[in-house]
């Protein structure tokens, strides 16, 4: 698996993750002509060679051609990127990155995602830094991101609402969950365009993986730190990991002894709105040997204190406990069949890059067997066939 590590010891931002993949081999002319399918006047790009604290560096920048930018909300960003000339991919990942840099910003100023003004974030390089950066993960084929422990830095920072605490408080959002640490350094480190690249991309964090490293890059920062090179260092390598891909997930548990069963049902339902990746009951004994139930919920780490709300809401606990675990998961995509019912989603689960299981949508199947007036366990059954026999639609 080609694996990229983030080797964070001095931070990192939008434009020292865009600088570091171009030292490692990043091909600077197609971002260049990528960016410029951006609906976003007035800028250009350039990438040069730095010295910093000694090491040689790339020092990616955004150069602006007109003192006003406007205030954005997060659907013309969307706009934008849609109708970028861009690889679908790198399309969903830029907006995900922009749409968790949404509900940090939203949460810290007390408003809707929808109702966020991008100030710092909004400007035009923020936008320009974060499509590079997952355009520039395309280009280089990277199918995992490891990073390091994050160095945020300390003191405080001056950012649009006056001075704030480092790391700035939508920084500390987006980090929620992940290693950090700080105090060695004044200043931002780790702003939060760089914390939002980090929090979409990297599956894990620790120490560099058990990989054949093939490219080694730097992107330097703006500032000159004494002592310290300012620079994001990145490697580039082969992992073989026999288990698949490793991820990092966030588990969320709460016990339960004196709540009606029959809240159960759109307590989950309730886990899955809030963006949990999954949500379970398993009966268990509690304390002075009364029947309990333990509510789990997998989710990821942006997503923790909306799913801490739902189970606050739906259910009658008085506390959730959660904790960060690693976990091995096979690569997985959709495909479609077409049955005599109608069209029906195949999640695909591959292997070593070869298909290894295929299970039909449920909720397609239901709604198909609904209107039609027949078993569920048919039309998935007929689902599963075909996806067996390989007669999926084309794209």
């Amino acid at each position: 698996m080609r694996t990229l590590y983030l080797d964070c010891f001095s931070g990192i931002s939008g434009d020292m993750t865009v600088g570091a993949l171009i030292d490692a081999g990043a091909d600077i002319g197609a971002l260049r002509a990528a960016l410029e399918s951006l609906n976003v006047p007035g800028f250009t790009i350039s990438a040069e060679k730095v010295i910093k604290n000694g090491i040689s560096a790339t020092q990616f920048r955004v150069l602006l051609h007109e003192h006003e930018h406007p205030h954005r909300h997060l659907h013309h960003i969307v706009d934008i990127i849609q109708c970028a000339a861009l690889p679908e991919p790198v399309k969903q990942a830029a907006i995900q990155t922009f749409t968790r840099l949404a509900d940090a910003e939203a949460t810290v100023h007390g408003t809707s995602p929808e109702k966020v003004h991008f100030h710092e974030v909004g400007a035009v390089d923020a936008i320009v830094d974060i499509v590079a950066a997952h355009l520039a993960l395309h280009l280089l084929g990277i199918e995992q991101v490891v990073a390091s422990p994050l160095h945020v830095g300390a003191g405080s920072v001056k950012c649009a609402h006056g001075w704030m605490p480092v790391p700035a408080p939508a920084t500390a959002l987006l980090l929620q969950g992940k290693p950090t640490y700080g105090g060695e350094v004044e200043g931002e480190l780790t702003t939060p365009t760089g914390a939002a690249i980090v929090a979409q991309c990297a599956a894990s964090f620790g120490g560099i993986p058990a990989m054949t490293v093939e490219n080694i890059g730097y992107g330097a920062g703006t500032r000159d730190i004494p002592g310290r090179p300012n620079v994001l260092r990145v490697f580039i390598g082969q992992t073989d990991s026999p288990l698949g891909m490793q991820e990092t997930i966030t588990v969320m548990e709460a016990t339960i002894d004196d709540m009606n069963p029959e809240l159960f049902p759109p307590l989950l339902a309730a886990l899955l709105e809030a963006k949990a990746r999954d949500a379970f009951i398993t009966p268990i004994v509690g304390k002075k040997g009364r029947p309990a139930y333990c509510i789990t919920a997998l989710c990821d780490a942006a997503n923790v204190r909306g799913v801490a709300d739902a189970l606050f809401r739906h259910s009658s606990t008085l506390g959730v406990r959660f904790r960060q675990e690693q976990r091995f998961v096979l690569e997985r995509h959709w495909k479609t069949v077409q049955t005599e019912w109608g069209r029906v989603r195949i999640k695909i689960g591959a292997y070593k890059g070869a298909a290894s299981t295929a299970a039909p949508e449920f909720e397609d199947c239901r709604a198909l067997a609904e209107t039609a007036g027949v078993p569920v366990r048919r039309v998935y059954e007929t689902a599963l066939a075909l996806a067996v026999k390989g007669e999926f639609e084309h794209a």
